[in-house]
């Protein structure tokens, strides 16, 4: 898997995200104002997009957020999703961060905490869809 940096929203990673959150899952509003200051990170099988996420700082948590991570229907299970978080979490840790964030949805939590993210606070909805933020030390 090879990783490409996008300095704004590029039309690989609109593609994947529209295919998993909106096709998939069903959310209606998949793109926001977020993907304009955010960094977007897609992975590539040979030359076909197969995972994406975004990376970008939040003043309000005082920290960087990864957020709509994804991977192809086709490629779940390859480890995909791992991958892609991994080299985001060496982005940021290059950039200087020192902890990263990210909303998960509640059902998908248990991979974060594989990767070592911690819940905080209550759980709370996007869309229709139960979420958590958790948090790691890079």
């Amino acid at each position: 898997m090879t990783f490409r940096i996008y300095d704004k929203l590029c039309e690989d990673a609109k593609k994947l995200r529209t295919e998993v959150f909106v096709a998939e899952q069903g959310f209606e509003t998949e793109f926001d104002d977020t993907d304009s200051k955010a960094r977007h990170i897609v992975g590539y099988d040979g030359e076909k997009p197969v995972a994406v996420c975004r990376y970008f700082y939040d003043e309000e948590h005082k920290s960087y957020m990864i957020g709509r991570i994804a991977v192809i229907k086709e490629c779940r299970g390859l480890h995909y999703g791992d991958k892609i978080l991994s080299f985001a979490e060496q982005k940021i840790k290059q950039d200087g961060g020192k902890s990263v964030a990210l909303s998960a949805q509640l059902r998908a939590s248990g991979f974060y905490e594989k990767q070592g993210y911690k819940k905080h606070g209550e759980e709370y909805y996007d869309e229709y869809c139960p979420h958590v933020l958790m948090t790691k030390a890079l």
